[in-house]
């Protein structure tokens, strides 16, 4: 199985419906989005003039450039088949691709807060929601998740359901018989392009015109400071775990700080 989306620009009439149930089920920070949209033209392209709206979230890659960087310790974790019940050890740090559905989750409880996940991201999928803060990190990685609790409960993901357009398609990619892999034969597409190929499964269909337009998104090179930022955090967390004492352990925290933020720069 592999979840994803598609898209029909031909439906979306851009009313931010979208995002706006995205915030709401998630409670997500005014600044910040698991998803968003945004006007796209008018614009010249090869086939004619366009107008068009790029709603975007988490493409939960098939080759997600998010999970090899995450500094957090591998810990072993079950998964289970909703449908077959078959079960799959495997060993994870704090964002994974499930082995059954094909989504990428993030472990709020073990996430460092580091922002590696959000570098790696040629999509900026990701963000470090402060809100979640803790007493170990200013913030967790946050993104869109399919909203798994409530496709589990038999549920659409907000988005889809709030979609006044009907212009979201959510279901099993790998089912045949599913609306959205029937779109994927008549032309739905990710965004991707010749550096960038790693498998989006939110796809999108329409025009030629909007969708020459939307390709425009489609990121151009795999981001490279996230390596970094994910070296910096694997060197100090086994320090931060040695310190005992309080000011040493500020003293190593803010340096890490100072190191990340020398690296935005």
């Amino acid at each position: 199985m592999q979840y994803g989306m598609v898209i029909d620009l031909n439906k979306c009439v851009g009313c931010h419906a979208c995002a706006i149930a995205c915030k709401a089920e998630w409670e997500v920070p005014t600044e910040f989005g698991r998803n968003w949209l945004r006007r796209l033209g008018p614009s010249n392209t090869e086939h004619g003039l366009a107008l068009t709206y790029y709603p975007g979230l988490c493409n939960h890659c098939d080759k997600p450039a998010c999970v090899d960087v995450c500094p957090a310790d591998m810990v072993e974790m079950e998964f289970k088949d909703t449908v077959s019940g078959k079960t799959v050890t495997m060993e994870v740090a704090a964002t994974w691709k499930d082995p059954f559905n094909g989504t990428v989750q993030i472990d709020k409880k073990r996430c460092m807060g580091c922002g590696a996940c959000a570098d790696a991201c040629p999509y900026d999928a990701r963000y470090i929601n402060p809100a979640l803060a803790d007493d170990e990190s200013e913030g967790k990685a946050d993104k869109c998740t399919y909203c798994m609790p409530r496709v589990a409960a038999g549920l659409q993901p907000a988005c889809v359901q709030t979609c006044l357009a009907d212009a979201r398609i959510f279901g099993d990619l790998s089912d045949p018989a599913s609306d959205v892999a029937k779109l994927v034969k008549q032309g739905a597409i990710g965004l991707t392009s010749k550096n960038v190929q790693i498998g989006p499964n939110s796809l999108y269909i329409g025009n030629k015109r909007d969708m020459a337009l939307l390709m425009t998104q489609a990121p151009q090179e795999m981001p490279e400071a996230n390596l970094r930022r994910s070296m910096l955090a694997r060197m100090m967390k086994p320090a931060m775990k040695s310190v005992t004492n309080i000011g040493l352990a500020g003293l190593a925290g803010t340096l890490l700080v100072k190191s990340l933020e020398d690296d935005d720069k």
